[in-house]
């Protein structure tokens, strides 16, 4: 019996070798599509190397994969945070945290929560927390500041105390101006809460701004009540401070 004629058999080696070369080339387009790098790219890459196989191909030719973007919303290595936001964020919850603490001082007046350019302004009126021309707290008092530094607490913001008089002349044994009121008031402010609260000392600063930062006009006492406070300042955003604008009217009710 007559074996098969052998002449054909290199075809087998080379549908092999060509159906390799296919594959090859199909996974190098996928990659040059997932990567971004461009066809004529790749394409002078190899061209060099069957040129000159023994000559390396530089780096530069040689596709990469870049990493992998990180999920929206996500926070580990890649991602981007805006501190800002991120800020904004705490500072709300803060003020919805504050206002369910201290919610009867907000309603009968003796505290009030706004904000300004640096961010939230918790102002402690004279009415709820000092006598008349006094520095120091009235009963209870102390009570309601350590709630607050209690909510405060855990955020680690900075917090400015400052102190605030309306435009009447002081002159008593204990103190000669309005500054000297102001500045004791944020004194007396800011040591209770170095010694009885959990907020980080280098994080308090005090200042006292005397009858010069009204927030009302001194010509109706209800405007001098309400100049007369302490205001814990929650430094929750970085922004020049405003200039003074116009003084809004005081409310008759």
């Amino acid at each position: 019996m007559e074996e098969p004629n052998s002449r054909d058999r290199w075809m087998v080696s080379y549908a092999d070798f060509i159906t390799l070369l296919f594959a090859f080339f199909v996974v190098l387009f996928a990659s040059i599509h997932r990567n971004g790098y461009s066809v004529p790219e790749i394409s002078e890459a190899i061209h060099r190397g069957f040129l000159n196989p023994d000559r390396p191909v530089p780096s530069a030719a040689i596709p990469r994969t870049p990493p992998f973007p990180a999920p929206a919303g996500s926070a580990g290595v890649g991602s981007t945070v805006d501190p800002s936001r991120a800020a904004s964020s705490s500072a709300d919850q803060l003020h919805l945290k504050l206002e369910g603490a201290i919610s009867a001082e907000l309603q009968n007046g003796e505290v009030s929560i706004a904000t300004n350019p640096d961010g939230l302004v918790i102002s402690l009126k004279e009415i709820g927390f000092f006598p008349s021309g006094e520095a120091n707290l009235e009963p209870g008092a102390a009570e309601k500041i350590e709630e607050i530094a209690r909510v405060l607490s855990p955020y680690g913001f900075h917090i400015r105390v400052e102190g605030h008089s309306d435009d009447r002349p002081i002159h008593n044994a204990q103190f000669h101006s309005n500054w000297e009121l102001s500045t004791a008031r944020a004194m007396e402010v800011l040591m209770l809460l170095i010694h009885h609260s959990n907020l980080d000392p280098s994080r308090l600063s005090v200042a006292g701004y005397g009858p010069y930062r009204p927030i009302a006009r001194n010509t109706t006492a209800a405007g001098r009540r309400l100049n007369r406070r302490v205001d814990l300042v929650v430094v929750t955003r970085t922004a020049a401070p405003q200039p003074p604008g116009a003084i809004p009217p005081v409310p008759t009710t």
